[in-house]
């Protein structure tokens, strides 16, 4: 196999993009009572989201691989919008739509009103099993390879982004 070409987007663009998204949240007439950021990958864009907007947030550590530290914190959102609260999750990538779509039926398995939850992100993939409501821009995974390396990422060394870009082959194609 050949070497993942790694795509780093640079500052400005994170900037734009996630400005494309308040835009987008300002256009609808939904509006979150909190904005809750996915770690890893969504807790930088749901802070920057949240200082544009205004909007309270809070973050869940899905990639964390604690067990039970999400569920907890995936029971008290679920309780939130039982109780008229609305949340909007943000992750850098919908790309496969496994976190997306593990994190949507984990809040419903806790009993969460599912017209309440929605989803941001900052580049989602056509092609995705999950649909979310928000985005800054749209690539097809059957032909855009690139491995994106947000910002925050590019504090990783070079291997250690080759390794995580490898972990996943078939979005790599």
């Amino acid at each position: 196999m050949r070497e993942p070409e790694l795509s780093y987007i640079p500052y400005l663009e994170f900037v734009a993009d996630v400005q494309a998204v308040a835009e987008a949240l300002q256009r609808d007439e939904w509006r979150p009572d909190h904005i809750v950021g996915i770690g890893r990958g969504g807790l930088v864009p749901a802070a920057y989201l949240s200082h544009r907007t205004g909007i309270s947030l809070l973050s869940v550590d899905y990639s964390s691989g604690v067990p039970s530290f999400a569920e907890e914190l995936i029971e008290k959102l679920a309780v939130a919008t039982r109780g008229g609260r609305s949340i909007l999750l943000v992750d850098d990538i919908n790309d496969s739509g496994g976190t997306i779509e593990a994190l949507r039926k984990s809040l419903l398995d806790h009993g969460a009103i599912a017209d309440r939850v929605r989803v941001a992100v900052l580049i989602d993939n056509l092609r995705s099993m999950a649909k979310v409501d928000y985005r800054s821009r749209t690539i097809d995974r059957s032909n855009d390879k690139r491995w994106f390396v947000f910002p925050w990422e590019a504090m990783a060394e070079r291997r250690t982004l080759i390794e995580e870009a490898e972990a996943i082959p078939e979005r790599l194609g």
